[in-house]
């Protein structure tokens, strides 16, 4: 694994509570071997901090949930950024990922993805079309419904990144279980209950779109203590 993988920048980054966790749990993840995907903060259950992360590969198994989940308690409770009780999730990135470092682009080449720009692009800010490679900063993408040639593909500054993520198709489908697939026969770990059935594609969305995860309940960030008398 090299340091350049683990340390590739983020194009994207978070406002907020969630800002504070992602500060603290990146370098954490980096540590363990893996990168940060997303962090978001929600209501749910009265508070929940939802951490998306992978390995550098791409993969996310079950134990790995759990090994980050442990990882990065210890430094969630020492500088409290959320303040009350809440709940941690870790979770893997599923198949209709976010696209969140050059890399991501790179490697979903010839896709269809959702992207949402945070300059706009002329008066426009939310395309969707297959990426086409990655060239000068910029993501080339093609629309396959655009209203003449001259509008069928459109180069979208990743430095003006919003918000991506691929879009669930069956040919992702297929693409994801054939590259975890090969992952297995290199060894990359893997889990029996988040694989897919090839020859039922059209049940797959439904499985495949629900992300491989840990989660524990923290009374209050920095108190262990309480939580084992629970």
């Amino acid at each position: 694994m090299s340091n350049a993988a683990l340390d590739e920048p983020r194009l994207v980054s978070e406002t907020g509570q969630a800002q504070a966790v992602a500060r603290i749990v990146e370098p954490a993840l980096s540590d363990l071997g893996f990168r940060l995907v997303r962090v978001k903060v929600t209501g749910t259950n009265g508070c929940t901090v939802q951490i998306m992360a992978e390995r550098p590969d791409g993969t996310m198994s079950v134990d790995d949930c759990e090994i980050v989940s442990r990882g990065v308690s210890p430094a969630l409770d020492l500088d409290d950024p959320i303040g009350k009780a809440y709940h941690l999730e870790i979770s893997s990135p599923g198949i209709d990922r976010p696209l969140v470092r050059v890399s991501d682009f790179e490697r979903w080449d010839g896709y269809e993805a959702r992207i949402e720009m945070r300059v706009p692009l002329g008066a426009r800010k939310r395309f969707r079309g297959i990426l086409r490679g990655v060239a000068e900063n910029k993501t080339l993408i093609e629309i396959e419904d655009a209203p003449s040639e001259d509008e069928r593909f459109v180069a979208l500054p990743l430095s003006d990144l919003g918000e991506a993520r691929l879009v669930l198709t069956d040919e992702l489908i297929r693409e994801s279980l054939k590259r975890g697939k090969a992952l297995l026969r290199d060894g990359a770990p893997s889990d029996d209950d988040t694989e897919l059935d090839e020859a039922e594609p059209e049940t797959a969305p439904k499985s495949g779109t629900k992300p491989k995860k840990a989660t524990k309940s923290n009374p209050k960030s920095g108190s262990a203590k309480a939580e084992r008398g629970n």
